[in-house]
């Protein structure tokens, strides 16, 4: 039985700042980062509201404090610039393990009491930083992006679209891990030639608690759109994530390691996975004893994506008591999806899916599998050899309940570890319609 829980949602003082009053200049060429920066940074003396006020407001990355609500008014919209200047590499985590990759366009990093309010839009600038592939084009959008930049790879899914020669480049160097290097700096150092290859997320928060996110409009991310890691009490409601269909690692949200999290009355329309639950990688990440636990989902739509709920393949501290309740996902490649491989260890357990509706699903509106493999570009991770115990994942206590789906490629796929058929087990389903041209059960 889901285990009920509390969120505590920030408050604060009813103290306003104005970006124009710290110098911003809407529609200027010239980038409004200390003024934002400025405006934040004064919110949080005391405590108060940062107004971004109607307008075009160009900025490098910002950092949110404690105490801070960065409030957009209804037609105000952040737009983020791209330089290397403004957005150097950093060590961090990304897709479950340590990782290079340049500063997002919001941090906030050990924060207490934040938040991102109002109707306004956040715009990534993602199309300057994201790789395209040429399945996913017209003929005339290919036409476009080549002349943009000539630069193509050619990876397992045929011709794949760069923006830039150090993309480029990387590929025949392949990414530059910090754990391969005897210092993070000698890492940064031989990462810096390929800069544009190490793209960011575009809201980063990171180790912070009582986190708001309400009512913006975030679009256009380089790579993943917003990653809480590590927080607690988490609240993100009445807010619309989108991007283009074709946005590699487009994610709308992905949460990783938190607790207490509060998602509600959203829209995703991401071209990649619409709502993740992550918690990291492989043996590193399972010293860390911090599952991703205490979720409840609902009433939130996922659009054209590629899952409309999805954890995994990160979830090797676990994930657990998660509630996903009155939800509608359409036209996505799948509709709810776990994914793990050998070496990942963990448990997903005690998930429970109530009154989840589906439509148009491309292939299985359920699937369960054990041997993902992550595909970057013409990169893929090695398949993990491993006859320890500790590195077998495991599903289980998994309940659907009034769930149901017309038109897909196939109702249930669920595929356990091979060598370990109750790697999965437990899995139950009450009362649901799942309409596909062929059943893998």
């Amino acid at each position: 039985m889901f285990k009920e829980f509390t969120v505590t949602v920030p408050e604060f003082p009813d103290r306003e700042f104005d970006i124009i009053n710290f110098g911003a200049a809407q529609g200027s060429k010239e980038a409004n980062t200390k003024a934002l920066q400025g405006a934040i940074d004064a919110a949080a003396e005391k405590g108060g509201r940062v107004i971004v006020p109607d307008g075009v407001w160009l900025t490098a990355p910002i950092t949110l404090r404690s105490g801070v609500e960065l409030h957009l008014d209804d037609n105000a919209l952040i737009l983020f610039d791209k330089s290397p200047e403004d957005y150097p590499l950093i060590i961090t985590d990304y897709e479950g393990i340590k990782r290079i990759r340049t500063v997002s366009p919001i941090t906030a990093d050990h924060a207490e009491n934040i938040a991102i309010t109002g109707n306004g839009t956040i715009n990534g600038s993602g199309q300057l930083w994201r790789p395209v592939k040429r399945w996913k084009m017209t003929d005339k959008q290919w036409e476009r992006l080549l002349a943009r930049s000539e630069y193509i790879i050619h990876g397992n899914d045929g011709e794949i679209w760069v923006p830039s020669k150090s993309i480029y480049d990387a590929r025949y160097v392949g990414e530059v891990f910090p754990g391969d290097y005897p210092t993070d700096e000698e890492a940064l150092k031989a990462a810096a030639p390929y800069y544009d290859f190490y793209r960011p997320v575009m809201i980063s928060i990171r180790h912070c608690n009582n986190v708001l996110i309400e009512g913006v409009r975030l679009q256009n991310s380089p790579a993943w759109s917003v990653h809480p890691y590590f927080c607690e009490n988490l609240t993100v409601r009445n807010i619309f994530i989108t991007n283009p269909y074709y946005a590699q690692n487009g994610d709308g949200i992905d949460v990783d390691s938190c607790d207490k999290v509060h998602i509600h009355n959203c829209d995703f329309r991401t071209g990649d996975d619409g709502i993740c639950l992550k918690s990291g990688k492989d043996r590193e990440a399972r010293k860390l004893k911090k599952p991703c636990e205490n979720v409840y989902i609902h009433d939130c739509k996922v659009g054209k994506s590629h899952g409309g709920f999805v954890i995994g393949s990160e979830m090797s501290r676990g994930v657990r008591n998660v509630l996903v309740k009155n939800c509608t996902f359409t036209d996505s490649d799948l509709g709810v999806r776990f994914k793990s491989a050998m070496g990942r260890g963990g448990v997903v357990e005690d998930i429970y899916l109530e009154n989840i509706q589906m439509i148009n699903i491309k292939n299985q509106p359920v699937i369960m599998t054990m041997d993902y493999v992550h595909n970057l570009m013409d990169y893929k991770d090695p398949v993990v050899q491993s006859d320890d115990p500790e590195d077998v994942p495991e599903f289980r206590n998994i309940y659907f309940d009034r769930c149901g789906c017309i038109g897909s490629g196939a109702p249930v796929k669920i595929n356990p570890l091979g060598g370990y058929p109750d790697s999965i087990h437990d899995i139950y389903f009450k009362d649901c319609y799942l309409e596909g041209v062929e059943n893998n059960m």
